[in-house]
C-alpha cells in the first residue's frame, strides 16, 4: 500500500507523476538551500510538494523508494543503541510510565473534540485522536469502519504541523541548534560497516514485513542494527548522504499526502486536524515541563520524546539537534506500542463513554 492514501491524478501516467514530484521537490530543496533556511532537504521538498498538492498538480508518492528511505533512520537509531543505553533505561522508567498517561489524556480530550466540535462519527473520532503511526491509524481505523480519507488528512495534518513547528520550539524556547553533524561522509566510513548497514536495512525491512511487524521499515532495521551495534560490529551512524536521502523522501511524503484535497476538506477536516494539533501541543508542552522539572530528562530530549509527530520525522529532528536518540526513540516506540496494543480495547470503551456524554 502506498503511504499516500488520497487519490493521485488518474489522467497522467504514474511515472510522469513521480518524475514531476522529483523535479518539484528538487526545486524546493534548491530554494531552501539558496535562502539558507533550516533543514533544506526536509522542509524544501515538504513545502514544495505541499504547495503542488494543494494546487492539484500531478504528483505522487514514491512508493517503495519512500519506504526504503525510512530504513535508513531505523539503521541510524539502531546504531545508537549501545550498552550505555541499557544502563540508562532504569533512569527512563519513570518518564516512560508517563507515556500511557499522556495517551489516555489525549484520548479523553481528542475523541469528544472530534465528535462534538467537528461531527466525526465515533470510530473516525477515536482513530483520528490517537497519536499512533500514520499508516497504522489509517489501516486500523479503516478496518474498524472509520473514514480512511478523513483519517489520512487528519494524521497528515498532525505530522505536517508538528514537523513545521517543532524546529521553532527547539530553537526559540529550548535554545537548540539544528546544526548537529548528520554523520560522516560515506568515504570516511569503513566499507564493511556500510555493507552491514545495507544488509541490516534490507533484511530488517523485508523480514519485518514478512512476520507482520508494525512499522517494519523502521523497526526491522533498528532491531538488526542494534544487534550489530551491541555485538561491536557497527560503531557509527549511516553516512551523511544517506541521512539527507532519507530527509528528502520523508519531506516529499508529507507534502504528497495532501494530493486531491478539496476546499471543503480544507475547511473541515484539515481545519479539525490543525486545531487538534494545538491541543496536542499544549499537552506535550505540559508533559515536557513535568519531565524536565522533576529531572527525568533534558528539555530538548523531553520535548522531542513527547511531541506527537511521526517516529521518522522526530528521529530526523533528534539527529540534527544533537538530542539523545536512544531517549527520544524509546519514548516514541513506547507510545506507538501502547496505542497499537491498546487501541482496539480503548476504542470500544471510550466510544461508549463519549456516547454517554451526549
Amino acid at each position: 500500500m502506498e503511504s499516500n492514501l488520497l487519490s493521485a491524478n488518474p489522467h497522467y501516467p504514474a511515472v510522469f507523476q513521480k518524475l514531476n514530484t522529483l523535479l518539484i521537490a528538487g526545486l524546493g530543496t534548491a530554494v531552501f538551500w539558496f535562502l539558507n533556511l533550516p533543514l533544506p532537504f526536509l522542509f524544501g521538498p515538504m513545502s514544495a510538494c505541499l504547495i503542488a498538492a494543494l494546487a492539484h498538480a500531478p504528483i505522487r508518492d514514491f512508493g517503495q523508494v519512500s519506504v526504503a528511505a525510512r530504513t535508513i533512520l531505523g539503521v541510524a537509531v539502531g546504531a545508537s543503541i549501545t550498552p550505555s543505553l541499557f544502563a540508562e533505561l532504569p533512569k527512563m522508567a519513570t518518564s516512560l510510565l508517563l507515556v500511557p498517561v499522556f495517551i489516555l489524556l489525549i484520548a479523553l480530550v481528542g475523541v469528544p473534540f472530534f465528535r462534538k466540535f467537528w461531527g466525526f462519527d465515533d470510530k473516525t473520532a477515536f482513530y483520528a485522536a490517537m497519536p499512533g503511526g500514520f499508516q497504522d491509524m489509517v489501516i486500523f481505523g479503516t478496518e474498524a469502519g472509520a473514514n480512511p480519507r478523513v483519517l489520512s488528512l487528519v494524521h497528515g495534518t498532525r505530522v505536517l504541523i508538528i514537523v513545521t513547528l517543532a524546529p521553532i520550539f527547539l530553537t526559540v524556547f529550548y535554545g537548540a541548534e539544528l546544526t548537529n553533524p548528520l554523520g560522516e561522509p560515506a568515504s570516511a566510513l569503513p566499507p564493511h560497516e556500510l555493507i552491514l548497514m545495507v544488509i541490516a536495512a534490507f533484511i530488517g525491512w523485508k523480514g519485518g514485513e514478512k512476520i507482520g511487524l508494525f512499522g517494519a521499515s523502521i523497526l526491522g532495521p533498528l532491531i538488526l542494527t542494534a544487534a550489530l551495534s551491541l555485538g561491536d560490529f557497527i560503531h557509527t551512524r549511516p553516512p551523511r548522504e544517506a541521512i539527507l536521502f532519507a530527509q528528502f523522501f520523508i519531506g516529499c511524503g508529507i507534502g504528497v499526502k495532501f494530493v486531491g484535497v478539496t476546499w471543503s476538506e480544507l475547511r473541515r477536516v484539515v481545519a479539525a486536524g490543525f486545531t487538534y494539533v494545538i491541543l496536542l501541543a499544549v499537552l506535550a508542552a505540559a508533559f515536557t515541563f513535568v519531565v524536565t522539572a522533576i529531572g527525568l530528562g533534558q528539555p530538548v530530549e523531553a520535548f522531542l520524546a513527547f511531541a506527537p509527530g511521526g517516529q521518522a520525522e522526530m528521529t530526523v529532528l533528534a539527529i540534527v539537534s544533537g538530542a539523545d536518540l536512544g531517549y527520544v526513540v524509546t519514548h516514541h516506540l513506547t507510545r506507538i506500542v501502547v496505542v497499537i496494543i491498546g487501541a482496539p480495547i480503548a476504542a470500544s470503551l471510550l466510544v461508549r463513554w463519549s456516547r454517554s456524554g451526549k
